[in-house]
């Protein structure tokens, strides 16, 4: 009986990292995607961003997906350092925590801004005043988009993919995938428009490689 219940744990565990994967990809990709349809990185007049309705729709789907993309994405960790085990190095468990966490709390952050940002600015429409914050309150949610939370999964990509390449849990075009996104995010940065995705495709990815050993192991079992 105790060699059976740990083979069981050692079988859930991938189904439960590829599936938390999986949403926290979907609903993070997704929120990202709204919102930069709903505020682009060019200027945009105050006039014709109030204008815009599906805009501002579009952003309030996004803040109400992002709590529930961050949520899946700690379970998608959690699950993912339950997969490697005793097996981890303390150093690199501890980057490995940390940036996901730290990815986390800025996707919080992010949401908490871009949600003051349309308060404010609904706020403010009848002082005429509402274009002294509007420029603002959008750089101030894109550089958090596109800046900081990319670096952050950058380096949640680099030492993941490493600790998976030490440990022989990823095939190799997974952990050459895996430095080619950590790179693209680390040095590229908001330089390319839309490169901030390139994390949540690898992780929609790694998502569904788990969920395929999960399968394999299921069936040999």
């Amino acid at each position: 009986m105790s060699d059976v219940e740990p083979l069981a744990k050692r079988l859930r565990t991938p189904h439960a990292a590829g599936a938390a994967g999986i949403l926290a990809a979907l609903l993070l990709g997704g929120a990202m995607v709204l919102v930069r349809l709903a505020i682009p990185e060019r200027p945009l007049d105050l006039a014709a961003y109030l204008a815009q309705t599906s805009s501002r729709e579009a952003l309030r789907v996004a803040l109400v997906l992002l709590p529930y993309g961050a949520i899946f994405f700690l379970w998608f960790t959690g699950a993912l350092r339950d997969f490697i085990g005793i097996r981890e190095d303390r150093f690199f468990a501890t980057v490995f925590l940390g940036s996901s966490l730290l990815y986390v709390a800025l996707l919080l952050v992010f949401g908490a801004t871009g949600r003051a940002y349309m308060d404010t600015i609904d706020a403010m429409k009848d002082t005429g005043r509402q274009g002294d914050f509007h420029h603002y309150g959008r750089y101030l949610t894109i550089s958090i988009l596109t800046e900081y939370a990319p670096r952050m999964a950058a380096v949640f990509t680099l030492i993941t993919t490493t600790i998976a390449a030490r440990l022989g849990l990823f095939s190799r075009w997974l952990i050459v995938f895996g430095y080619v996104v950590g790179a693209v995010l680390l040095l590229v940065g908001r330089t390319i428009t839309w490169s901030e995705l390139l994390f949540h495709v690898w992780v929609l990815v790694v998502g569904c490689f788990l969920l395929t050993v999960h399968r394999r192991r299921s069936t040999s079992a």
